[in-house]
């Protein structure tokens, strides 16, 4: 979705530059010209931070196995659940907690509960920062802009490149509705997601992942981190949950 976005801002911007010439309009030719330009500039990034062509993202099926949508094993691989109490003891009790926000957080319109708990954290002192993937979400910039609206000082946001390399050195990391862009299996060679960046959670300490299920993102491919003995999943909507979990870190 951001990238068609992107693509059809880019044709609105060739439209009114291709207006401009039958009008003779030199400001609104290269008005148009610039928008065109930024709008499939901003494509083409994006495509690259998916590591996909546009062709296939507009046409092709991203991924093609399934995964196993529920609460439990998958399988002969066992996960590790994690209540609002035993959330709240493992972020109440770190130094240091990078939260990672989906699309899963947009739809349950849980930023301003995320809000609250991180308030929390930091007035026991533990240091909190927000990882930003590029595709994260359903339009360009949309983890920014959903944080905003819940007054998160925009410093605490870093960029993939930026954090990247603080995970190793993380007690939690807190995945809000992220699967794609925290997905290891991108380092496997034979995934349909290879060579795609990804934020290295995997490599932090603990991983809570808030989500409804083991459900798939839209790559359509299981994930491993929800697997890995250092994760942990948080089963709900992420708005309920938010709020039971600050609860639980007050009690703490």
């Amino acid at each position: 979705m951001p990238v068609v976005i992107s693509l059809l801002n880019s044709y609105s911007g060739l439209a009114a530059s291709a207006a401009g010439f039958v009008i003779g309009n030199m400001v609104l030719i290269l008005s148009g010209a610039l928008v065109g330009a930024a709008g499939l500039f901003l494509t083409m990034l994006m495509c690259k931070a998916m590591n996909r062509s546009l062709a296939n993202v507009i046409f092709g099926a991203f991924g093609q196995e399934g995964a196993t949508a529920g609460g439990g094993p998958t399988g002969d691989k066992p996960v590790k659940s994690v209540d609002p109490e035993g959330a709240a003891m493992m972020l109440a009790y770190a130094q240091s907690v990078i939260v990672v926000p989906g699309y899963g957080l947009a739809v349950a319109q849980a930023q301003h509960d995320l809000k609250k708990v991180m308030d929390n954290l930091e007035e026991r002192g533990v240091d909190v920062k927000y990882a930003i993937h590029p595709v994260a979400g359903r339009m360009p910039g949309h983890m920014n802009v959903l944080l905003a609206e819940a007054d998160v000082p925009y410093d605490l946001l870093f960029d993939l490149d930026e954090i990247n390399d603080d995970f190793g050195q993380t007690d939690v990391v807190l995945v809000v509705g992220a699967n794609d862009v925290v997905n290891p299996e991108a380092r496997n060679p034979q995934s349909v997601i290879a060579g795609m960046p990804i934020l290295d959670v995997d490599r932090a300490r603990n991983v809570i992942v808030m989500k409804r299920s083991l459900s798939p993102g839209f790559a359509g491919i299981d994930n491993p981190l929800f697997y890995l003995d250092n994760n942990y999943m948080f089963f709900g909507d992420a708005k309920k949950s938010m709020q039971d979990l600050t609860k639980a870190v007050r009690e703490a």
